[in-house]
């Protein structure tokens, strides 16, 4: 897929918003991608997994594991692409997400990661990798290695750092600022939390 192609979903679905939001990062920001107004459709999920999927051919991956909540559908899709089209050298691969508790990011509910599997790392949208890092903290502590860390939007205007390849669909500039020097504050503008993190 190309980026053009990418927003111009986000578009026709009304997932690009405009105002003053408050970000998970803490940042705010005029502009908010929000991803799962699209992932809502499971054709559009299945096209961009697919997509991203593909950006890890030939690479061996036995997990697919996002953050809550951004994460989930996308673990499960490309878990389920990287299966079902047969871009995975041998066997199954799960998609499984880690969540917070306590503010801090775990595995629950059984999940695991088994020493030495290969995680493909996965998220909606990377504003300053905060989560998604959480996440490679969360893989390296069980044993894991991290093979990639794929999105479908990335807004860090290349502030984001991983160690191992990231690949998102489309990159977005959007101007973010700390709280104390956002103008939407001080212009008096209410603000949005649409986040997950609390």
């Amino acid at each position: 897929m190309t980026q053009e192609e990418v927003l111009k979903i986000f578009k026709e679905k009304n997932a690009l918003l405009e105002g003053h939001f408050k970000l998970s990062s803490g940042l705010h920001s005029e502009k908010y991608l929000q991803c799962a107004l699209v992932l809502q459709y499971p054709d559009i999920a299945e096209k961009f997994a697919k997509a991203l999927a593909g950006e890890f051919k030939g690479v061996k991956i036995d997990v697919v594991a996002g953050p809550a909540l951004g994460g989930v559908t996308l673990a499960y899709e490309i878990a389920r692409q990287l299966a079902v089209n047969g871009i995975l050298f041998t066997g199954g691969v799960r998609g499984i997400f880690t969540e917070r508790q306590d503010s801090k990011m775990v595995l629950r509910r059984g999940f695991g990661i088994k020493k030495g599997e290969k995680v493909l790392v996965v998220e909606d949208v990377v504003t300053t990798g905060l989560s998604t890092n959480e996440v490679i903290e969360v893989i390296a502590a069980q044993g894991g290695k991290v093979a990639g860390v794929a999105s479908i939007i990335d807004r860090s205007n290349g502030t984001a750092k991983f160690n191992a390849p990231f690949k998102p669909l489309a990159k977005v500039e959007v101007k973010t600022y700390e709280e104390k020097d956002c103008p939407l504050c001080k212009k008096g503008l209410p603000v949005t939390k649409p986040g997950s993190r609390k």
